[in-house]
């Protein structure tokens, strides 16, 4: 018997610029990502929140109803809509969401689904058990059954343009600790089907730092249907500049869907960060696209200008919110990593 797929079904992923109904947080705690600097984090945290309740709902997860209500105070002190919030008692092991989360897909209709893909933590490094039970726990919450596909697949390892085409990269898609039992074109049936597209863009390697051994979302973006925005290190003395520069070999020479090569727009690489001489996965791709604009990772370097004014020409009709990520970067990823978004019905 043939199993239904959300893509027989008519289901895909919309592309992230496409209207919000939501966005779905996990809230940072104490005992993950930020030993020591959890307060600082949580300030600028808030402010991501405040920039999306502006003209989304923003649902989040929290540990219990002390976290809620402490949390609620200070998200009403800085301006928040606070009927724009809704907290849930979801426990976690860890806040990135745009991994544990549910990917949202619509069909022409409006009806929305749910993939619940296996979460593993990057290939086992951190703890997870609580993690991989979030997205059922909201496919509950909103009353839609979700689809199970069995195998292991974090948010941000892809990147959809809504036309058909998905970006990812070989060096985290293809690596053993996720699905060591599939092939490359056992894997990329599951993306077709699963995500509802027709073709699998490949990437290579990621950046320095990157515990999730390289997810797209930190090298390169679809700004648009056509439009590629390319992580690109100008320092030819660094780690990054050697595999950012094959990427964009590769990119230019993509076919897309629609039969063009896609308009390749290079975006600079920040000055390096470190934690304890370690280099970190600072990138101003880790963007995040909501209803009030672009919520993009800066790093109080000389770069940031250049970053805010390439995001500006590409995303002419959005404000960019450029938005300090010197201390959440501590924790391995930014804005785009923390969040995960749910379609308004009828956006595709």
């Amino acid at each position: 018997m043939r199993t239904l797929t959300p893509k027989s079904l008519g289901f895909s992923f919309p592309a992230e610029w496409t209207k919000h109904e939501a966005t779905w947080l996990t809230y940072p705690k104490q005992n993950d990502s930020w030993p020591e600097r959890i307060e600082e984090v949580e300030t600028v945290y808030n402010q991501f929140i405040r920039i999306l309740s502006t003209a989304e709902k923003v649902h989040l997860n929290v540990e219990d109803i002390s976290y809620e209500q402490r949390i609620a105070v200070e998200l009403d002190r800085i301006g928040c809509p606070m009927d724009q919030i809704i907290f849930h008692h979801f426990k976690s092991d860890d806040c990135w969401c745009r991994d544990h989360g549910p990917a949202f897909l619509l069909d022409k209709n409006g009806e929305k689904a749910i993939v619940k893909w296996e979460f593993n933590a990057w290939g086992g490094k951190y703890a997870f058990e609580n993690d991989n039970k979030i997205t059922l726990q909201i496919a509950d919450f909103l009353k839609i059954k979700p689809f199970k596909p069995g195998i292991v697949m974090e948010g941000g390892s892809i990147e959809v343009n809504g036309m058909g085409d998905l970006l990812t990269s070989t060096a985290c898609l293809l690596n053993n600790n996720r699905n060591p039992e599939l092939t490359k074109n056992k894997l990329e049936g599951f993306l077709c089907n699963y995500y509802g597209v027709e073709q699998i863009l490949w990437l290579g390697d990621g950046i320095a730092g990157d515990d999730t051994d390289g997810h797209i979302d930190d090298i390169a973006r679809f700004a648009n249907n056509n439009t590629l925005l390319m992580a690109v290190e100008q320092d030819k003395r660094s780690i990054n500049y050697a595999p950012l520069q094959e990427n964009l070999k590769i990119a230019v020479k993509f076919k897309l869907t629609n039969g063009t090569n896609p308009e390749v727009i290079e975006l600079p690489m920040p000055g390096p960060q470190y934690i304890d001489n370690a280099p970190l996965p600072a990138s101003y791709a880790n963007f995040y696209i909501c209803n009030a604009g672009i919520v993009l990772p800066v790093f109080n370097c000389k770069q940031d200008t250049q970053a805010i004014e390439i995001l500006e020409k590409v995303f002419p009709d959005r404000k960019v919110f450029p938005l300090d990520s010197r201390r959440v970067i501590h924790g391995l990823g930014s804005w785009h990593c923390l969040s995960q978004q749910e379609p308004a019905v009828f956006s595709i």
